[in-house]
């Protein structure tokens, strides 16, 4: 098959790129910068496990292995099954390790005429007669420099590593008045478990933060040092935080992952019909919503602690139970000598070591890959408004480029999946996009709609609520059946999942 196929990233999406392409008869190569497979699975804690249950969390032509019973297995279990996947696929000779794509080069016509094109790439196709992307590559080992040519580029960069969130502290209270250690939850990952749990051992710590990783060093952290050093989680805002998958014995994805629950729900591009019956069953919305928030709260005591949050669990779900921390929180506490001083607060909360679970700047680092400073404007878009991609992969106005693993759902795994799928198929000529402004369109549709269920958080392109109404549209677009499951009944009510798109 003619066409370079270059994709950057070994982790869940890469591996995964790289299969399907195969399977399309493209020669892929894939430059990871680690030395083995995995992405963010590489470096966890020692306490990680999957968050999703492990039924949506799997390849749909490769399933668990029956030696895993868990339903959350652990992070060196997940590590195993990619390292599976990627044996049983041969995908292992197609990745050039210890190889970090320092940034991305479009050869091709000049701006003026590309911003002239009415079809992606300027025919619509996604190999361009005049086009290549140029990857200027380090080989992190013999401190080499070399550059690639590829005729179609895939970013499986991902969004949660590499590029930590460090705040901006105001003059004098930064981490520089402060006498203990100060470190990003990044670099504690990134130690092995023994030095970790020694690098915690009695000290008074403090974790800023309050999602997953957060919560997992915070119990690390109580684990080695119980109640004579104990831990402290600094937050701003409470999180609906699940203490498992069965509300009041009801199965979440019951609630949330089949059809009958995005009826309730305004999904982007629904016709009158559809949107008037979401309007109508927006009351069984609000049940659900409140019928695992009154569990939430009654197995974690919120209400007695005080940590019953604001917005609801459909907005959390919406939005992939992801927190952005609002903007000026950092200029609300600050370091001094002892510890950190809190807002409000006359006592410094003493503390000898602090860990900033604070995230990582996404989109920073998918925009820093491109040279090209009107792509660089392009990919990332307007501060107010989601990431502009077609299906989430596809930027119409960047040609030979596709995006997977950006946009986030309950299961990334299961959405990577289908969307190297639909990649794989544009690929092999089986549809084509429509015009770009066709696209654009689209993508203003997804931003309202992330806007209205998502809240704050629609930067996050999270499409957790509406993921088989996504699904549709890809399987529309590769002239697939939308419709998997046997029956009107349980397609209406059975939850879905990667095996219900199982290869014929």
């Amino acid at each position: 098959m003619e066409g370079k196929v270059g994709i950057i990233g070994a982790g869940i999406s890469g591996l995964l790129a790289c299969k399907y392409t195969l399977s399309k008869g493209y020669t892929p190569v894939v430059f990871e910068s680690r030395s083995s497979i995995g992405g963010v699975w590489t470096k966890t804690l020692e306490t990680t496990k999957l968050q999703t249950p492990k039924p949506i969390f799997q390849f749909s032509d490769f399933p668990w292995p029956s030696s895993v019973v868990e339903d959350f297995p652990s992070h060196s279990q997940v590590l195993d099954y990619l390292q599976s996947y990627a044996h049983h696929f041969g995908l292992l000779r197609h990745i050039k390790f210890n190889s970090k794509v320092l940034s991305i080069a479009y050869e091709g016509p000049p701006e003026e005429e590309m911003q002239a094109w009415e079809l992606w790439g300027g025919a619509g196709e996604p190999f361009g007669s005049k086009g290549k992307w140029n990857l200027t590559v380090n080989d992190t080992h013999n401190l080499s420099t070399e550059v690639y040519q590829v005729d179609f580029l895939i970013l499986c960069i991902g969004r949660f590593s590499d590029v930590p969130n460090i705040p901006e502290f105001p003059a004098g209270k930064g981490p520089e008045m402060f006498h203990g250690k100060v470190i990003h939850s990044m670099e504690y990952a990134a130690m092995d478990f023994e030095r970790a749990a020694e690098f915690i051992k009695g000290k008074r710590t403090t974790v800023v933060g309050f999602q997953k990783h957060a919560l997992d060093i915070a119990m690390e952290c109580s684990t080695a040092n119980g109640g004579e050093h104990p831990c402290r989680v600094l937050y701003k805002t409470e999180h609906w935080t699940v203490p498992d998958f069965q509300p009041w014995g009801v199965h979440l994805a019951c609630l949330y992952l089949n059809r009958f629950s995005e009826l309730l729900i305004h999904k982007p591009g629904e016709g009158f019909l559809l949107s008037l019956l979401a309007t109508i069953l927006s009351p069984v919305r609000w049940g659900f919503s409140k019928f695992v928030e009154s569990y939430i709260k009654r197995k974690l005591s919120l209400e007695k602690f005080g940590m019953v949050p604001k917005h609801s669990f459909l907005n959390q779900i919406s939005s992939c139970l992801i927190t952005i921390v609002p903007e000026g929180f950092y200029d609300r506490f600050g370091f001094c000598k002892e510890g950190i001083v809190v807002d409000g607060e006359s006592t410094p909360l003493e503390t000898d070591l602090v860990i900033l679970a604070t995230g990582f700047k996404g989109d920073e680092k998918l925009k820093d890959i491109f040279v090209s400073p009107t792509f660089r404007d392009y990919i990332i878009g307007s501060p107010t408004a989601s990431l502009p991609l077609y299906r989430e992969c596809i930027h119409p106005r960047i040609p030979q480029l596709a995006v997977i693993g950006f946009s986030e759902s309950v299961s990334n795994l299961y959405t990577s999946e289908m969307r190297c799928r639909w990649v794989a198929e544009l690929l092999d000529g089986r549809f084509k996009l429509p015009s770009i402004k066709e696209m654009e369109k689209d993508a203003e549709r997804w931003d309202k709609y992330m806007k209205q269920y998502s809240g704050e958080y629609y930067r996050r392109s999270c499409i957790g609520a509406v993921q088989i109404w996504y699904n549709d549209q890809l399987c529309k677009d590769m002239g697939w059946n939308p419709k998997r499951k046997k029956g009107f009944i349980p397609e209406l009510f059975q939850p879905y999942g990667p095996m219900d798109y199982c290869p014929s």
